[in-house]
């Protein structure tokens, strides 16, 4: 019997997958919870086999989720589940090492299987988003540039970004000049979008 937790923030959806899952012989849901720093303890608690992660959850997004699990629990394959197919956030996704990447649109037949083909070893990933991710290439950003812009997306001022990061003004200016540069925005909040909407944030 493969050990599935699900860790989903909204209830209705982490309910439906689990009645889901529990339809296959050979899957059993055998813990849920609905925050992603909630993910290495049930773990610990209930030796799952697969950890489905939803990547917006509060607490920690999945991919930290998935990171700690790879570091910690490394039995424990992680599989990304979420309705942002965005290349980026299959990339990062890997760079933490989660087995597998899936769109919650795909037949829950398809999840079934994936499920059996992370448990037998593979690494599986949503083919549409996976040539989608090939052809966009690695994220432009620096790893600065990237935190600059987070703080950018809720139309924070520069002074409240040098202040939050410890940088100086004038280094925050840069930075997000740079980065507006290689998203091709006009402002810093269209970057910060476009740069979110890619998953390179």
């Amino acid at each position: 019997m493969i050990r599935v937790l699900v860790a989903e923030d909204q209830s209705m959806v982490r309910g439906a997958l689990r009645a889901l899952l529990e339809l296959e012989e050979d899957i059993t849901v055998v813990a849920e919870v609905g925050r992603g720093d909630e993910v290495l303890a049930a773990a610990r608690e209930h030796s799952p086999d697969i950890a489905l992660l939803d990547i917006e959850m509060p607490g920690a997004d999945g991919l930290e989720a998935a990171r700690q699990l790879a570091a910690e629990l490394p039995a424990v394959r992680a599989v990304v589940l979420t309705t942002f197919g965005r290349p980026g956030f299959l990339r990062r996704a890997m760079e933490v090492g989660a087995a597998g990447f899936l769109v919650k649109d795909a037949p829950v037949a398809d999840l079934a299987r994936s499920i059996r083909a992370v448990v037998a070893g593979e690494r599986v990933i949503d083919r549409e988003l996976a040539a989608a991710a090939l052809a966009i290439g690695a994220t432009p950003l620096s790893a600065r540039e990237a935190d600059v812009l987070r703080e950018a997306a809720d139309g924070a001022t520069v002074a409240d970004i040098a202040r939050r990061l410890f940088l100086s003004e004038g280094t925050v200016r840069n930075y997000l000049s740079s980065a507006i540069g290689k998203t091709g925005a006009r402002t810093r909040v269209e970057a910060a979008r476009v740069a979110a909407d890619k998953g390179w944030l």
